[in-house]
C-alpha cells in the first residue's frame, strides 16, 4: 500500500483529470454542453461522478496525515477550487433534476464527503461542508422519497447495492447534517428489507464483476441497526456456516484473472470491500471462533487487495484507493 502522500498524489491526479470520462448523462438536445466540467464543475474528474466524489472524500480524509506542508497546501487549493458554493449549487440542481442519478451509491459518498469535511474541522473543513450543505439537503429529500417507495432492496454486488450505501449513510449522516428522522427511516428500511433473512446463498458469490459482496454488505449494514445481543443470532441465521465451521465461500479471496479489465478488475475492489466488512462484522461479535474466522479472512483479503491500489492504470487507479482506506479504517 502506498503511503498517505502517494495516495494523495493519486487522488489529486484523478479529481483534476477530466478525460477519459464516463458520464451517466441522458442527452436530451443537440445543444447541450456535455463536457464533464460543464455538467459537474465540482466532480468532473476521476472517470465518473461517484469516483470523483469519493476521491474528494479521500483527499479530505488524508489531509491530517500528510507530512509535507506543500502537499497539504496543494490538496487544500484543489478542494477550494472544486468545493465552492457555486459549483455545488450546480451539482445539487443536477441531482434534484435527475432523482435516480447515482442512487444510492453516489448519494452515500456525497454524505460521507460532507461528514469528512465536518470531521476535518477548522476553517477549511467548515467552508467545504457549508458549500456542500445544499447538496446534502437535496440528497436528504431524494433519499426519503426513494425509501418510501423502495419495496425491495437491490442485492447485487455493484453500485446500486442498497445495503452498502445505506450503511455508509448511517456512518456519516449525523456528521453530514442529515436529520434524525432520515436516519431513522434508513434504519427502519434496513430492518424491513433484511431483518428476516436467513440462509444467504453465499455459494453464489462472487459474480464476475462484483466489487461488493451482497451477503457481507447486508451483514455489515445489519450490525449497524441491530443492538449487540440481536446481531449475533441474526448472523447465525443468515450465515449458518460461520458458526458450524463448515466451508463458506465468502471467506475466500477472489481470483482476479485480468487486473486491467475494467469489469474483472472490480474483483480487486471486492477483496478490499470484503476486508472492510469482515473486519467490521467481526468487531461487532464477542470473542470466539466466528470472530476469529472472520478476522483471519479479513487479513487475507486485505493482503490480496492492497498491492493493486496504485498500478498506473486509470481503470483501477480512479477508485481503488478509497476502498483500501475503508478496509484499513474498519
Amino acid at each position: 500500500m502506498p503511503d498517505a502522500a502517494d495516495v494523495a498524489r493519486l487522488a489529486l491526479a484523478n479529481v483534476t483529470r477530466e478525460y477519459p470520462n464516463f458520464p451517466a448523462h441522458l442527452v436530451t438536445s443537440a445543444d447541450e454542453d456535455t463536457r464533464p466540467s460543464a455538467l459537474h464543475p465540482a466532480f468532473y474528474g476521476a472517470y465518473d461522478w461517484h469516483s470523483s466524489v469519493h476521491m474528494h472524500w479521500l483527499l479530505v480524509r488524508l489531509l491530517k496525515e500528510l507530512p509535507d506542508p506543500a502537499q497539504v497546501a496543494e490538496v487544500t487549493a484543489v478542494l477550494d477550487r472544486h468545493l465552492t458554493p457555486d459549483h455545488l449549487a450546480t451539482e445539487a440542481a443536477y441531482l434534484q433534476g435527475r432523482p435516480s442519478f447515482e442512487r444510492p451509491y453516489g448519494w452515500a459518498w456525497l454524505i460521507a464527503l460532507a461528514a469528512e469535511c465536518r470531521t476535518h474541522g477548522g476553517p477549511d473543513g467548515e467552508r467545504w461542508a457549508d458549500a456542500l450543505a445544499p447538496a446534502v439537503t437535496t440528497v436528504d429529500r431524494l433519499l426519503l422519497d426513494w425509501l418510501r417507495k423502495a419495496t425491495y432492496p437491490v442485492r447485487h454486488g455493484n453500485h446500486p447495492n442498497s445495503a452498502f450505501s445505506l450503511g455508509l449513510v448511517l456512518d456519516a449522516g449525523e456528521r453530514a447534517g442529515l436529520p434524525a428522522a432520515t436516519l431513522d427511516a434508513v434504519r427502519e428500511r434496513l430492518r424491513s428489507w433484511f431483518g428476516d433473512d436467513h440462509d444467504a446463498p453465499a455459494h453464489w458469490e462472487p459474480s464476475g464483476q462484483d466489487f461488493l459482496s451482497p451477503a457481507l454488505t447486508e451483514a455489515d449494514a445489519m450490525r449497524r441497526v441491530l443492538a449487540g445481543p440481536e446481531f449475533e443470532p441474526w448472523l447465525d441465521r443468515f450465515l449458518p456456516a460461520l458458526r458450524a465451521g463448515t466451508p463458506c465461500p465468502l471467506l475466500e479471496v477472489p481470483v482476479v484473472s485480468d487486473h486491467a479489465d475494467p469489469q474483472i478488475g472490480h474483483l480487486l475492489g471486492l477483496a478490499l470491500s470484503k476486508a472492510a466488512a469482515l473486519r467490521a462484522v467481526a468487531a461487532a461479535l464477542p470473542d470466539g471462533p466466528v470472530r476469529t474466522r472472520l478476522t483471519r479472512a479479513a487479513d487475507a483479503h486485505l493482503a490480496a487487495g492492497l498491492p493493486a491500489v496504485e498500478r498506473g492504470d486509470f481503470t483501477t487507479d480512479h477508485w481503488l484507493a478509497t476502498f483500501a482506506v475503508l478496509a484499513l479504517d474498519a
